[in-house]
């Protein structure tokens, strides 16, 4: 059964956003960037330490470790949205695409609860073809669009090793994932299948 409100969560240049918008064009969800929330937070509320994933480090981040000091509260923060009830008010509910949610604290905190989700990796990469992705298709909309090739090329090894990390996390606790660094369209388009089907079946 398809529930109303679905996330999309994984790395940063996955296509969070894209799949994200692509289910708000064609089936209606409200598309909520909990990206773009989390990075208000941070910027009013510095007190409150949550922090987005590459503005909140140093010269060494540890950005891992980051996403799991903030994922519980990232957790905590989208059940109260589905708690509301807000988002059940409409069928379908909203989209919301997530950089800092760690499949523990989704099983923890939001499985069961009206809300699917779906985690966009690129674990199946190395930092090499990551960087060369990334150089390829950046634009100007793009936050890494101005890094030098050493800043560009640590993202990337920061990228892959979050992907694989996370990898490990799904399997764990039986959580969907997509590799989307290679023939991203299709894999979309794969997926756009796979969820039409499953809301057919339910209809």
């Amino acid at each position: 059964m398809i529930k109303n409100n679905i996330i999309i969560a994984g790395v940063p240049r996955a296509g969070k956003s894209t799949l994200s918008n692509t289910l708000s064009r064609r089936f209606g969800y409200q598309h909520v960037s909990m990206d773009s929330i989390i990075a208000g937070i941070e910027a009013v509320f510095p007190e409150l330490d949550i922090k987005w994933w590459w503005s909140s480090c140093g010269e060494e981040p540890e950005r891992i470790d980051t996403i799991c000091n903030v994922s519980e509260k990232v957790a905590l923060f989208i059940k109260a949205m589905l708690i509301s009830e807000e988002y059940d008010e409409f069928e379908p509910g909203m989209v919301a695409d997530v950089l800092q949610l760690l499949p523990e604290h989704y099983a923890k905190h939001l499985h069961g609860m009206n809300c699917d989700i779906v985690y966009l990796l690129t674990s199946d990469v190395t930092p090499e073809e990551r960087f060369a992705i990334q150089r390829e298709y950046d634009t100007e909309k793009h936050y890494t669009f101005g890094f030098t090739d050493e800043e560009m090329f640590r993202h990337s090894t920061l990228v892959v090793e979050m992907s694989r990390f996370l990898k490990e996390e799904c399997i764990k606790y039986g959580l969907t994932y997509y590799e989307t660094a290679k023939n991203r369209p299709k894999v979309f388009e794969l997926f756009i299948q796979s969820f039409e089907r499953n809301r057919d079946a339910n209809e």
